[in-house]
């Protein structure tokens, strides 16, 4: 059974950087040929795409999000992270990480494995 679990902080103050990280473990796939991402689902809205890392290791970002997200990944530890720099309260929401092999790595849909998603609260 592959479990993924998100973890960092769940209180960001108003322009600091939010960094959280995903630790895959379990089952018997190969991890590290699926595409690694992170969604996010704001209060009251759908769940959003901020960005994924592919199993070649290029990193794909939603263009809204693009200057100020970065996903790492360290396939030894099973591990893959993202920074979301400048933040601000409408960055409040839950925030997941998934892997599958998706044919559009923007749907959610497409992902096969999810946390169970960590809440993150931007206030001063």
């Amino acid at each position: 059974q592959v479990q993924l679990q998100e973890s960092g902080p769940d209180l960001v103050k108003p322009s600091q950087t939010l960094s959280l990280t995903c630790t895959v473990s379990g089952g018997s796939i190969t991890i590290s040929n699926y595409y690694w991402t992170w969604l996010r689902q704001p209060p009251g809205k759908g769940v959003e795409w901020m960005g994924t890392i592919a199993s070649d290791g290029n990193t794909y970002y939603n263009p809204s999000l693009k200057n100020h997200t970065s996903i790492s990944r360290d396939t030894s530890k099973n591990q893959f992270s993202l920074q979301l720099s400048s933040v601000t309260p409408e960055d409040t929401a839950v925030y997941y990480c998934a892997i599958g092999v998706p044919s559009q790595i923007e749907n959610p849909a497409e992902y096969d494995y999810w946390g169970q998603g960590t809440q993150v609260t931007v206030s001063s």
